[in-house]
């Protein structure tokens, strides 16, 4: 074969997995989860997306688990770069928090992600951010992991359920207002006598905000901390 059809075969079928990096890969196996979640990723849909072969991903990526990492660890990574420096250690704290609920509404499997990969780098992200939180705030050495797994928990707890509430809305085609009308109309109906608190809630539930109520649990546990420190 002479140099000059070498050259020409060259170009009608270029490499594509020359072009193709692991950034790519996550970047597409988040579109993949954001739209078909955990069971949307396989390395069928990846390889369409991508307009490569399996093997050229599997080249970066050996397994979808790691896969799932990455795509998590970059929303995580993401999250707390846009956390701005230089704020308050409570500042930082509520930014941190209101960063990862936002973060988890808009791609709810990365909750679950979190859960499956404790000691990986998405949560070690977290609790390395939250941890130096909570050096600056005072707390002893001693109470300090009791803090930072308080904090841990109720982030990461709360942001799971409200992200798996918005899932099931969604699935259900199912209003957020007309779903809290009829739990409050429900909580309405409740006996006096034995729900009194419930019942108390009803009209509240109406119009309550969920990122509202995050971050005023959030300054509960703030507050708890403070009021722990050494004088």
């Amino acid at each position: 074969m002479s140099r000059w059809a070498m050259v020409k075969k060259s170009a009608r079928n270029p490499r594509r997995e020359g072009s193709l990096s692991r950034e790519r890969i996550v970047e597409a196996s988040i579109a993949l989860l954001d739209d078909g979640g955990e069971d949307g990723l396989t390395f069928r849909a990846l390889s369409e997306r991508l307009a490569t072969g399996a093997g050229a991903i599997y080249w970066h990526v050996p397994n979808k688990g790691e896969l799932l990492t990455a795509a998590c660890d970059a929303i995580i990574a993401r999250t707390m770069n846009a956390v701005a420096a230089g704020a308050s250690p409570e500042t930082t704290l509520r930014d941190v928090a209101l960063g990862l609920f936002d973060a988890i509404d808009a791609h709810p499997w990365v909750g679950s992600a979190l859960m499956r990969s404790p000691g990986q780098l998405p949560m070690v992200r977290i609790i390395e951010r939250i941890g130096q939180q909570v050096r600056r705030l005072g707390v002893q050495e001693k109470a300090q992991w009791a803090a930072v797994g308080t904090l841990l928990n109720y982030i990461l707890g709360v942001g799971g359920q409200n992200a798996a509430n918005g899932q099931l809305a969604r699935a259900q085609e199912i209003d957020r207002s007309d779903f809290l009308g009829s739990v409050a109309t429900a909580w309405s109906a409740l006996d006096p006598g034995d729900y009194p608190f419930t019942r108390s809630l009803a009209d509240k539930l109406r119009s309550h905000d969920d990122r509202e109520d995050f971050l005023a649990g959030l300054d509960l546990i703030l507050s708890g901390i403070r009021n722990a420190l050494p004088d």
